[in-house]
């Protein structure tokens, strides 16, 4: 089977994924993928290996296994190459330029790009995506709100018209209500624009309803997956993940 005949369905595929920090092994061999177009969450506890999960797939760590984009080896490849085929990564933490305006860090994102008219354009779809961020595009990003500075990120991420987002935690530190409207804003941007997603998220019942697919990690392996409403289903995510 062709790599291109491979990538119709599936956006990212990864098999037998391990990944270590010097000699401390924390992934062994996990198999996941993201349906092209698709929303893939990958839930666990702290310690489960989530975050290293997502900085694997972007090439920050090192790693063995294989990793394909669009039917695409990225697996060894340096990050920045692997951003200009198409992953925006948005880690935990926000990762604004914190002394540069809104819009400044928007054209950032848009840096592997020459298209300068569509460039524009994207400005204006990412501000009706977050109209907060069009009545704060000349602020400081360093004097935004901490939701206001998780829209950025993912806006200027978004700036790349990547085929896959990876989102680390974006819920993290935010009040309810502005998780709630992140999530939803997630949402339409998935369906808009056709962009797939790979999400770690401690909230998971907002992270079941989000995406399509979900992973449950345990000490780096893969203990539970499939759709998410059968996932959400289970007895034992029910009680450990979800709490009811």
């Amino acid at each position: 089977m062709s790599s291109h005949a491979m990538a119709g369905g599936k956006l990212l595929e990864v098999r037998g994924l391990h990944a270590q920090y010097g000699a401390t092994r924390v992934l062994h061999g996990l198999d996941f993928e993201v349906a092209s177009g698709g929303i893939t969450t990958i839930l666990g506890a702290n310690g489960a290996g989530k975050t290293t999960t997502l900085r694997a797939v972007c090439g920050m760590v090192k790693t063995q296994g294989e990793v394909l984009l669009a039917g695409t080896r990225i697996d060894g490849m340096a990050t920045e190459n692997i951003v200009r085929l198409g992953l925006a990564h948005v880690p935990d933490g926000r990762g604004t330029f914190l002394n540069l305006s809104v819009e400044e860090n928007l054209k950032l994102g848009a840096y592997t790009r020459h298209d300068h008219a569509d460039i524009q354009v994207d400005y204006d779809r990412m501000y009706g995506y977050f109209p907060r961020l069009r009545e704060r595009r000349r602020q400081q990003a360093g004097t935004l709100s901490g939701g206001e500075q998780q829209m950025l990120a993912i806006a200027r991420a978004l700036m790349l018209r990547p085929r896959l987002l990876v989102l680390d935690e974006p819920s993290f530190g935010l009040a309810p209500l502005l998780v709630q409207s992140l999530f939803e804003h997630l949402r339409v941007i998935n369906q808009r624009d056709h962009i797939g997603m790979l999400v770690v998220e401690q909230n998971a019942a907002l992270a079941l309803k989000l995406a399509d697919h979900a992973y449950l990690l345990e000490t780096g392996h893969v203990v539970m997956s499939g759709p998410s409403d059968t996932i959400r289903n289970n007895e034992s995510v029910r009680r450990s993940y979800l709490g009811y």
